[in-house]
């Protein structure tokens, strides 16, 4: 028995030992987890401010990325992805489009990229049947000429099979006999001009002949449309894309040959994107509106090379006398028609372009962000391209490549941006902006909520002459940072921001454009609020026009870019590195860098501009600027004291961190209606919107500039528009100004 006690007394203070002993060294590893805890924060976060708040305030060390993306992205890459590009003709909707959408996606897998998606979209495309014809006729309707239907192969492999034919995308069918008139740009302002020198000239039931350049091509055809005309032809003037001195030719230099045309699209609506679905992804199950009741032109409309636009131009009867500023650098003497000299001869369009429904594709890249991965960042550029697309768009993919590969490398070794990169290759650009718009709409709610910026590159290199961009507000001072970090591609020791300043400056700073409507930034920027940026290295243009001369042409070939354009790849790598800056500064500064202070500067600037043109014909109607002015110094008020109280925070409370972000994140998106501009609903940007008159240009004030077009002095319905929009203008900028105070209404 006593055996026993002794035996079960041993036992406990056994037992007990061992309790205080696993509880001592779960302190003491407690303690000092603790202690690494804290030690590891303090060392890694602190900032020069004040104390850590762990991760969430770490400040990246910039510098040291930047100098890691510029290290490690090359020249011979981009030359690499190039020439695999543009290997084969890529027209969306084609098979080459779903391949090379699983290229750019394969190559994502194997950069290192945490995950890479295609996604699919069923819409209405449009492509050549048979041969297009534009035709000569005779007194008795004999053929006296046919335009060639295609361009003359110049190098090896320009006259594969798998190229398309110079068309108009959804042009309308049919053939149509008619006199001819030459019409200029085919802009507004040049039927106005028409109207004034030739009052008796009655375009209905004409034939028009216009130059391509100044507005997008869809303008012209609804302008011509408008007009009464039952067809339009268009061809690319030496003025505007060649060179009347010049003593060559492509392919013996970058100048438009007399057979090259210029395919492209038509479509112009508030609607970019499937012309069937709008508003709404063009998924199976999506409705389809009746093909009637699309946007798209009912006139046939056709491109030519302007050789035989000579044949054409050089013998319309001269009835009328022709502006100067209407002649272009053709050998001829211009005139304008109706009809030509010495015969009763017409014009025929036999057009057999046929719209279909196909498939287009988008891929979609995606690096996961460390400390906010429901923020992005995202990168786009469009894949698909008339024929093989060299400098429009496969440029801009091949830097965007070389770009995602020295991400997927950074990665690789450790980095992590703070919040999450999307990489995005858009199938069907060409076509009206459609993979970007449909991706939009199928996943507004998320991308209206969590993206930070949008940050588009059409082509890295159209031109050798300046850096060209184009951006919302928020973005400048992020895009100049970068611009002065990147080395100049030309001049040694210089930056590209010194190169972009010296060609391209205004008001002591090299040149921003507002955004129009020629990319894919235009859903991001218009329908959800996301602040968009677009670069490119562009020629030097006296015709406003700044584009390349073999622009849509087949001769846009990796020969043309390799030897005309960016012979080195330097300048597809400024771009490139650019691109990246400012993509990581927007993805892993704490604070994003938005400048609110530069969009108070614009509204003002854009407001006077207003007043400029039409406060003095508002007046009579008792319209003023008061409250929109008053708007305006509330918005300047409150981006000064945003920015106040930014510079003195101390980055110690995570949550102060991320409710000032996203009260940046909320300025943009403040200037959306969601009811849209009169007559344009889809368009949402009460501030900046494509000019109702040209979609490559940006008007700002839209809903009032629209409502003030040609305004008469009796139309009270557009007087009340006017009132209205002005009314909508005052109320937006004061709503967007409180985004920016404390959390008190």
């Amino acid at each position: 028995m006593g055996s026993g006690r002794e035996d079960a007394s041993s036992l406990n203070r056994t037992s007990l030992c061992i309790v205080l002993g696993v509880f001592i060294l779960i302190v003491g590893v407690s303690i000092g987890m603790l202690i690494g805890y804290f030690a590891l924060s303090t060392t890694q976060s602190r900032t020069k401010d004040g104390p850590s708040c762990g991760a969430a305030c770490k400040q990246p060390d910039s510098d040291y990325i930047f100098g890691e993306l510029v290290a490690k992205m090359k020249a011979d890459n981009i030359r690499m992805y190039l020439r695999r590009l543009t290997s084969t003709p890529h027209l969306a909707g084609t098979p080459a489009d779903l391949t090379n959408a699983e290229y750019v996606r394969d190559q994502w897998l194997e950069q290192g990229l945490d995950s890479a998606k295609i996604y699919s979209y069923d819409v209405l495309l449009s492509y050549p049947e048979a041969d297009n014809l534009v035709q000569l006729l005779d007194e008795e309707g004999g053929v006296n000429f046919t335009c060639a239907v295609k361009e003359q192969g110049l190098r090896p492999g320009e006259d594969s099979p798998d190229i398309v034919n110079p068309f108009n995308a959804y042009s309308g069918t049919g053939n149509v006999t008619g006199d001819l008139v030459y019409v200029n740009y085919a802009r507004d302002v040049d039927f106005d001009k028409l109207a004034e020198i030739a009052p008796d000239l009655n375009l209905t039931g004409k034939i028009l002949i216009a130059r391509y350049g100044m507005i997008f091509r869809g303008n012209k055809a609804k302008n011509a449309e408008h007009s009464g005309a039952i067809g339009l032809i268009l061809y690319s003037d030496p003025a505007d894309y060649g060179s009347k001195n010049a003593t060559s030719v492509y392919p013996d230099s970058w100048w438009l040959p007399d057979t090259g045309a210029q395919r492209g699209n038509l479509h112009v609506s508030d609607h970019k994107g499937d012309p069937l679905t709008p508003g709404y992804p063009a998924k199976d199950y999506a409705y389809r509106t009746p093909f009637e009741n699309s946007p798209l032109p009912t006139i046939p409309v056709h491109p030519i090379g302007y050789g035989d636009a000579k044949i054409f131009l050089r013998e319309l009867k001269n009835t009328y006398t022709i502006p100067a500023d209407w002649k272009g650098d053709l050998d001829i003497e211009y005139n304008i028609g109706p009809g030509f000299i010495g015969a009763n001869r017409q014009v025929r369009m036999e057009i057999h372009t046929s719209n279909q429904r196909r498939n287009t594709y988008n891929a979609i890249g995606f690096i996961r962000g460390a400390v906010e991965p429901d923020r992005y960042v995202l990168l786009g550029n469009h894949r698909d391209a008339w024929v093989f697309g060299a400098a429009d768009p496969s440029s801009g993919t091949a830097s965007m490549l070389e770009l995602s590969r020295v991400f997927g490398e950074l990665v690789k070794e450790g980095w992590r941006p703070r919040r999450s990169i999307m990489f995005c290759s858009w199938g069907a650009e060409e076509y009206g902006l459609i993979g970007s718009t449909e991706w939009v709409e199928e996943f507004s709610k998320n991308l209206g909520a969590r993206s930070v910026t949008y940050l588009n590159v059409d082509l890295s290199v159209g031109g050798t002459h300046v850096p060209e961009v184009s951006s919302t507000p928020l973005l400048y001072k992020t895009l100049y940072r970068a611009a002065r970090k990147v080395a100049s591609p030309e001049e040694q020791g210089r930056s590209l921001y010194d190169i972009w300043l010296r060609r391209n400056g205004a008001r002591g700073l090299p040149r921003i454009d507002d955004l129009g409507a020629g990319s894919d930034f235009l859903s991001f920027a218009y329908q959800i609020g996301v602040p968009c940026a677009a670069f490119t290295y562009s020629p030097e243009s006296e015709s406003g026009f700044s584009i390349y001369p073999l622009y849509h042409s087949v001769y846009e070939t990796f020969y043309f870019f390799e030897t005309f354009l960016d012979p080195a790849f330097r300048r597809s790598l400024a771009i490139a590195q650019m691109w990246g800056e400012v993509a990581r500064d927007l993805a892993d500064s704490v604070i994003i860098p938005f400048d609110c202070n530069d969009y108070a500067e614009q509204l003002e600037l854009s407001i006077d501009d207003l007043k400029g043109h039409y406060e003095s014909e508002m007046k009579k109607k008792n319209i003023n600027f008061d409250a929109i002015d008053s708007a305006v110094s509330k918005f300047k008020v409150a981006a000064n004291n945003f920015h106040v109280k930014i510079d003195n925070m101390k980055l110690a409370d995570a949550m102060e961190i991320r409710q000032i972000n996203d009260q940046l994140m909320s300025v943009e998106r403040a200037f959306i209606d969601p009811l849209g501009l009169p007559n344009r609903k889809f368009l949402r940007h009460v501030v900046y919107a494509p000019s109702g008159t040209n979609y490559y240009a940006a008007s700002a004030f839209p809903g009032i500039n629209d409502a003030m077009y040609k305004i008469e002095d009796d139309d009270e319905d557009r007087w009340n528009v006017v009132r209205q929009q002005m009314a909508v203008a005052a109320f937006t900028i004061e709503s967007a100004a409180t985004t920016m105070v404390d959390v008190e209404l």
